[in-house]
């Protein structure tokens, strides 16, 4: 994973970081420099683990929102094919989408036909459905032999995980945090605990990542194997990765998992 490791700094860490402040009141700003990072991210491990870049590539996104990763990858990789699938008629109209790669379809019965794109991801999505782990079936079954499927979630020890509910407050509880957030803004979060927002661990993404590959096929494989390729902390610097590899401790320090799985 040399492309990636090389990416992974700790000034991008701190851009990212400082970026995150503007999610709420400016999301254009955040959500722009998050899809050029995620990008480039994407890229860069395909590169490692395919030998090529995404320049001409089949790239489905799933959950792909108010359609910032669609105007930023259109940009960028003006000879690929973008497809920005997303569950919510709200968010499509957000912002005005209706174009380039728009598809509104369900995370876990993706609308495709096996095999058709050459990458699969979802950004920030499995924390948000119920059922994250049909998510991840479902896109390993989408992406074509020799692919790659990339999900990359917050987790929910860590201190993003009660999102907009606060820093401290979902380790209460995740009912705690949404009353509370109601109580001091006067309305409910966006991201409502139990509904649209639920407790996905590090090990529990680890554990499926693994042991979907010793299927031979199943729900996810398509009648192929898989395998994980590269696990590692979204945000933070190369030489911080090993926290994944300790247990409890991952789970407040990794903030958000990156699981990277090669279809075989």
């Amino acid at each position: 994973m040399h492309r990636t490791r090389r990416l992974a700094t700790l000034r991008r860490s701190l851009r990212l970081l400082r970026s995150f402040t503007y999610e709420q009141f400016r999301p254009r700003i955040f959500y722009s420099g998050l899809a050029r990072d995620t990008f480039s991210l994407l890229d860069a491990c395909s590169h490692d683990l395919t030998g090529t870049g995404l320049r001409q590539a089949s790239v489905l996104d799933v959950g792909g929102g108010p359609g910032y990763f669609a105007d930023e990858f259109a940009r960028m990789f003006p000879e690929g094919w973008y497809v920005g699938m997303e569950p919510s008629v709200s968010e499509m109209s957000a912002a005005g989408i209706s174009g380039y790669g728009a598809v509104r379809g369900d995370a876990v019965a993706l609308p495709f036909a096996d095999g058709s794109f050459d990458l699969v991801f979802s950004s920030n999505v499995a924390e948000h459905i119920p059922d994250w782990r049909a998510m991840g079936e479902e896109m390993l079954r989408v992406v074509r032999p020799g692919g790659l499927a990339v999900i990359s979630y917050t987790v929910w020890l860590g201190p993003f995980g009660g999102h907009e509910t606060g820093v401290w407050e979902h380790y209460v509880g995740g009912d705690f945090a949404r009353r509370r957030y109601e109580r001091v803004h006067g309305y409910p979060p966006k991201n409502v605990w139990s509904e649209s927002l639920f407790a996905v661990s590090a090990g529990e993404g680890l554990r499926w990542a693994e042991g979907v590959g010793g299927t031979g096929g199943g729900a996810g494989g398509g009648g192929l194997g898989t395998r994980l390729a590269c696990a590692f902390p979204r945000y933070h610097p190369w030489w911080a990765w090993w926290l994944v590899r300790v247990p409890v401790l991952r789970e407040f320090l990794v903030s958000n998992l990156v699981l990277v799985m090669v279809k075989e």
